[in-house]
This record gives C-alpha cells, structure tokens and sequence, in this order.
C-alpha cells in the first residue's frame, strides 16, 4: 500500500560491534520457561493475503499452547507498525525492511524458549526466505505456513474496507489487487481458511509442532472412552458369563458411566491405590504429567466380596441382573473411610449426605482396567441429552464455536444465573471471539433428597431456552452424569476439569460451588468464595480460563435481575432458596424479573406435586 508518506529506511548500518554470547544456555531456559520442561523455542511464520485469517489463527495458536503451558507469543502486523515499524510505508524497500525487522525479532523470541507466531502477509518469496535464513543461522526451527484463502473469500471478510479503498484507487499497492502476493513453494503447512475452521486449523498447527518436536503429544489430549470396541463385544459378552460376578450400585453405575464415556481421562478403570494417594493427597495423577483430579474415583466392596474375588484375573460387574462391565487385573486394597472423607470433605460428619453413603459403603476398594459393554442408558426420557465428551466436541464443531464456556448447576436456573451466562457472552464478543457457545451443563448423578429431580430440572431449563432467556441456537443442553458429592473447592476442580476434557475453554463459578450447610451447624461448610480462588490456582487446569461469579441479585427499582453494587444496598433483594422454595410451594409468583415465568410455572409445579405425594 502506498499513500503514505515517503519513509526514510536508508538507515546507517552499525559498524564496531560484537556478539555476545549468552551464559545461559537454551537447556537451562528451557526447564524455566512454562511449566512443560524443554526447549521449544521456534518461529511459526503465517504467510497469506490481508482477510485470509492470520491474525484470527496466530492469536487462537498463541491462547491454545499458552493454554497448555507452553510459552508463545503472537507478532502481528499491524500491531508492530504501530510501534516498532512505525517508520516503514509500504513500498518494496520498506516492506523488505519490515519483514527483516520481524525475523530479528522473532529469532529474540524463540532463543528465548517461546514459540514465536508471526502473523505478516509477507508477500514476496525472497524476504521470506531471508527470514528462513535469520532463523536457520541461528540454529533454531522455522515454520512457514501458507494461509491460503481465496481472493473473492478474502474480500468477503473485509472487516477493514481495505479491499473496497483499493477497488477503488484510493489504496494503490494493495497486495491481491495492485501488487502481486507469492505463494509459498514449499510451505511446511497449508491451512484452507476457506474451508475449515479455525480450531481444525489449530489442530493442524499443533500437530504439526508435535511431529517436529516443538510440543509434547500430550498437548492434544484425547478423550479416553472404555467402551468395549463393537467387533469385540459378543466375545466380552461371553467371557463376562464366565467370571465371578460383583454386584454394583446405581452410585458405583454412574461413577462407571463418568469413567466408561471419558470424563476421567486418563484413568483406565476404577482408581488403583497408588491412584487413589495421589489424588486424596495431592488432588493430581503424577504418573507422567501433572494432571487435575480432585476426587476419587473408587469401587467400594465388602469383605466377603474381597475374600471371594481376591486374586481373580478378572470379574464381572453386573447392576440390576445385567452384567454391564468386565474389570480387569483387580487390585484390593483398605477403605479408609474417616481418613478419606477428612480429607475429601474436610469434615468427617457422619450425617453430611454423601459421606453417610461412604460411611456405609464397603471396607476395601478395588481398582483395576474397565471395560464397559454398552453405552449406558437410563431409559427416563433423557437418555439424548447424556452426550459424551466426544460427542460434545462435534457438537461445538458442527456449531463453528471458536469458544466454549460451562455453566455447572444442580439447581434450577434464574435469571442471576442467566445474567451471568449472558455477561460471559458479552466479554467474549468484545474479546473478539465470534461465535461462543454456551454449555450448559447440569449434574445427573445422584443428589441429596431436597435438591429438585432431574427431571424436573431439565424441563425448567427447556423453559428458560424456551422463553429466550438464553439463546438457544448459542446453547448447548446436556446431562454431566456424575454423582454430587458437596465437597466443595475440592469438587469444583473436578467439575471445571470434566468439561474442559469435553472442549470448554471457559468456565463459570458461582458462589460457593459444590458446597452446602453443615448438617448440624447449619453454617456454610467452605467459605463461599473459596471455589473460585482455589480454581483459579489448581495445578492442571491451564487451558481452561475462570470466570468469576459475580454476585447478582434482584433489583427492585429495575424491577429485573442485576450485578450487585454495594453503594446502591438499598435498591437489591436478595431472594435466598429458602424462601424462593416457599413461594413455589405456595403457589406465589416471585417478583418480576426474577424467573421466566414459563420456568417459575415448572418450578410450581414440581413443589405443588411434592404436597400430593405427601
């Protein structure tokens, strides 16, 4: 482009200087430099016309490996001629000069263990080669990759108006249209930004740094489902009739289920001891990389079982005269139930309602490697909202979600949370993001008997969507199978870490997540902000990013649901559970602005039914 005035560039070379090496060696930096130890400092060059996405992928490959604790950083264009380039117009000469600065640069960056993103149309195959050249000398990788998008796509995404100022003359050398773009030879990748996404062009990217090296394999983490594969399932069938058989619970079903569709990656089966340790004392598998688990994951059994399964190669679960399971090189091992709910709960009170269920539950646990039949079913009307990490993942690529935030609940949902939800959105827009999805993601594994059904919970919810509240074509409903154990900080991370396996980079915490009264206190057992600080500190949950809750509460002059300011006090109601539950009991209306009615009708419903029972 020209139009500019003419910039000076015939700058006086540096004469009378001498490198210096460093002491510090690119090892040595490397063990310091992001948390994944290693070296991995190189320069990924995206090259391609204005519009064809480089700035869109650079900045989506720097948040996805700084996600996953590696180190990068993201040079675009414009950004550095409003600095650095400030000096440089746009004919051959400045452009050349442009292109070199970058490449010096870059190299400073990658010698300093980052993966280096630079984002330039770059035109011309000479200067690209220059800066192969810079890189090379300096011993260190260099990436081209050609982001090719065609030109009438290009122009179509003319968020700038360049394109329509060069049609028109008024932009003269506008690369594309006046001034001719090279295509690289012999890129190292071409990404088609005319016909994938950005996350498959991500994908790419990143396998392409893992076959040179750059990234552990670790970086693209793959769900781990442990269903028996269907070419193998008669013969597993077979075998199952074979082996000596343990009956289960519908609890020990649904912890099966979180295990079997992959929430739990990378666990095989039920928790072994030495897993087990690691997570009631550490919160973490350590067995390789960090990774999150807050919670154990165990199948408790009772003496006579152990006494009759102890050194059997294998058995069969088996829940309501269906043999549903094989588990495999079992290993027993003690339930020490007081130790393992002081540390999990932090409270060994014997009426808390989940570890009253531990308290009565087997003296000894057994882990081993899980082979699960079939998908499991419920059969209650609800089975095809229970989709598996994987099928979420299709789901939000199917969407072209570019991101993804969860929203956790066990309750129904108001329009607080539905403020929340929509904030969220907000910020993600203005971010840049364009097409956020929403996970909305209630828990289906048992709850405590005063926590509204499932059931009724999944039909308030279709009401929320149903009334607009929510949009639902940004909206994704599905069942989150696992069991609620109301432990708090320390069940919240095992909450964040589940969806993030199935693809959510955002997650939303609200006040005191996870937790509950304390059964004879009647206090809150965790301090109520505690879950969100403890989120935003936990080892192994990088690539998620944490939204805050903030707190929202009825305002009475706007007659609607707000952000709560404590210098307007006067103005917020705050409508706890106690008293939202007597009005629906009572049949009342809340005030206005407080739920969708179609939502609030439901709600009434569900109480109004409890008293018929009763």
């Amino acid at each position: 482009m020209s139009g500019n005035k003419k910039q000076r560039t015939d700058l006086q070379r540096s004469t009378n200087v001498v490198y210096q090496a460093h002491h510090v060696s690119r090892t040595k930096r490397g063990q310091v430099v992001g948390t994944r130890a290693g070296f991995r400092g190189c320069v990924v060059w995206l090259t391609g016309l204005s519009g064809a996405g480089k700035t869109t992928i650079g900045f989506a490959l720097e948040e996805y490996l700084v996600s996953h604790a590696i180190p990068s950083y993201s040079l675009d264009g414009d950004n550095i001629r409003h600095g650095l380039n400030k000096n440089l117009g746009f004919s051959t000469m400045d452009r050349e000069e442009n292109i070199r600065r970058i490449a010096e640069v870059a190299k400073l960056f990658a010698d300093a263990g980052l993966v280096c993103i630079t984002s330039f149309i770059s035109p011309y195959t000479k200067d690209r080669d220059e800066a192969r050249k810079i890189l090379k000398a300096a011993g260190l990788p260099f990436f081209e990759v050609y982001v090719d998008a065609p030109l009438d796509v290009c122009e179509s995404r003319d968020v700038k108006g360049l394109y329509k100022k060069a049609r028109a003359g008024e932009i003269k050398g506008f690369t594309g249209i006046d001034s001719e773009y090279e295509k690289p030879e012999a890129p190292e990748l071409v990404l088609k930004t005319g016909q994938v996404t950005v996350n498959e062009c991500i994908q790419q990217l990143v396998g392409l740094l893992q076959e040179q090296s750059i990234v552990p394999t670790s970086v693209m983490e793959e769900v781990k489902e442990l269903f028996v594969p269907e070419n193998k399932l008669d013969l597993a069938q077979a075998e199952a009739k074979t082996l000596p058989t343990l009956q289960i619970t519908q609890l020990d079903m649904q912890w099966m289920q979180v295990l079997a569709e992959g929430w739990a990656t990378p666990l095989k089966g039920f928790m072994r001891e030495r897993e087990f340790l690691q997570v009631l004392h550490f919160g973490t598998l350590l067995d390789g990389e960090t990774i999150n688990l807050s919670v154990p994951i165990v199948l408790p059994v009772s003496s006579e079982n152990k006494e009759s399964l102890d050194g059997c190669a294998a058995i069969a679960l088996e829940y309501e005269g269906r043999k549903v399971a094989i588990l495999r090189n079992p290993e027993f091992y003690e339930h020490r139930k007081e130790e393992r709910c002081a540390r999990q709960w932090g409270t060994t009170c014997a009426k808390h309602p989940h570890i009253k269920m531990v308290m009565e539950s087997g003296d000894w646990l057994v882990g081993g490697d899980l082979e699960v039949m079939e998908r499991i079913k419920w059969n209650d009307g609800l089975d095809q909202y229970r989709l598996t990490p994987t099928e979420l993942k299709q789901k939000f690529k199917e969407m072209k979600a570019d991101a993804i935030f969860a929203f956790q609940l066990r309750n129904p949902v108001h329009n607080g949370h539905a403020l929340l939800m929509q904030d969220t959105k907000r910020r993600l827009l203005e971010r840049g993001y364009k097409r956020p999805v929403l996970l909305l993601h209630p828990l289906g594994g048992w709850t405590k008997d005063d926590d509204v059904p499932l059931a009724w919970r999944m039909k308030q919810h279709a009401a929320v969507l149903e009334e607009g509240v929510l949009d639902p074509n940004s909206t994704i409903v599905a069942i989150f199978p696992s069991p609620m154990m109301y432990a708090g900080p320390t069940e919240v991370q095992w909450h964040c870490r589940a969806r993030m396996i199935a693809g959510a980079n955002f997650y939303i915490v609200g006040r005191d997540p996870a937790g509950m009264p304390h059964p004879e206190t009647k206090k809150d057992i965790y301090e109520p902000t505690h879950g969100a600080k403890v989120l935003t500190m936990a080892p192994g949950l990088s690539s998620v990013e944490i939204i805050p809750f903030r707190v929202a509460a009825y305002n009475k002059a706007k007659k609607a649901m707000d952000f709560y300011d404590k210098e307007r006090h006067s103005e917020f109601d705050f409508i706890s559970g106690t008293r939202m539950r007597k009005l629906a009991r009572d049949g009342e209306y809340p005030p206005d602005g407080f739920m969708a009615p179609k939502a609030w009708k439901v709600l009434t419903e569900y109480y109004v039914s409890l008293g018929k029972e009763n």
